[in-house]
């Protein structure tokens, strides 16, 4: 196994990590600006105020990102063990 192999390997790794972890990564960032402009705007500072929206907000994201979350690191995982004898060969 060279060196290159093992950078690209390590660079499709995070590639695909960057790329599964987007959806909710925005999601939470777009819920937690939406909810502390309206905690601005109304002064109210309650933690669950901005607690139980996020969860819900991750929750209906898994809901609708899922499925190409997990089919993308699938692929990726069956890419990476098919690549296995030629890394070694």
């Amino acid at each position: 196994m060279t060196p290159e192999t093992v950078i690209t390997i390590g660079e499709q790794a995070l590639i695909v990590t960057s790329m599964v972890s987007a959806p909710l990564l925005l999601a939470a960032l777009v819920a937690g600006v939406v909810i502390g402009m309206l905690q601005a705007a109304t002064q109210i500072n309650e933690m669950t105020l901005s607690f139980i929206p996020k969860l819900v907000v991750m929750v209906a994201t898994i809901f609708v990102a899922g499925h190409w979350m997990l089919q993308t690191m699938i692929d990726y995982t069956r890419n990476l063990f098919a690549s296995i004898p030629g890394s070694l060969g």
